[in-house]
């Protein structure tokens, strides 16, 4: 049959066809300060979507569907998360949620805390608990030596410090 004759979803046309966001298919641990961060992108993106209802250009269109799908994305991550409240006693054991203070073969010390996919942002030094460092450093002990291997070179660091947020 000839593409002539085919009806095709007038949004495709308009660019509005948008893609749903890929869900990690690793374990959804969350901190308690990611939960919150969550909760509050649902609640901006809500406002944002009641401030989009009665407008219907397709600029407006295409920023609803990408609010909605926004929506859908975040919500299921709500759905599957599993909290995991650091624990204050394990001061010597790095674990979810821990901040760790690591000293490079230079003698310079970096700082991480080990959180969520969702709530990762290495701006903030905060990295996600699937990240190469932290699965190297993950079940290490205050003073361990810990490898990482990257593409061109191998770090060694030593964990100086771990605390918990309470």
């Amino acid at each position: 049959m000839s593409r002539a004759f085919v009806k095709e979803n007038d949004l495709e046309h308009a660019g509005i066809d948008i893609p749903e966001r890929p869900i990690s298919i690793e374990i959804n641990y969350v901190t308690p300060n990611g939960m919150k961060q969550i909760k509050a992108i649902l609640d901006t993106l809500d406002a944002e979507r009641h401030t989009l209802m009665d407008l219907d250009d397709s600029m407006s269109k295409q920023k609803k569907m990408r609010i909605e799908r926004d929506i859908r994305y975040y919500a299921s991550r709500v759905k599957s998360a599993i909290m995991i409240k650091p624990d204050e006693h394990l001061q010597k054991k790095v674990v979810f949620g821990a901040l760790i203070e690591l000293e490079n073969d230079e003698g310079e010390i970096e700082r991480y805390e080990i959180v969520g996919e969702d709530e990762a942002d290495l701006a903030l030094h905060k990295i996600s608990y699937v990240s190469p460092l932290a699965k190297s450093v993950m079940g290490s002990n205050l003073g361990d030596e810990v490898t990482l291997i990257k593409p061109k070179a191998t770090v060694t660091f030593t964990v100086k410090n771990i605390t918990y947020n309470k």
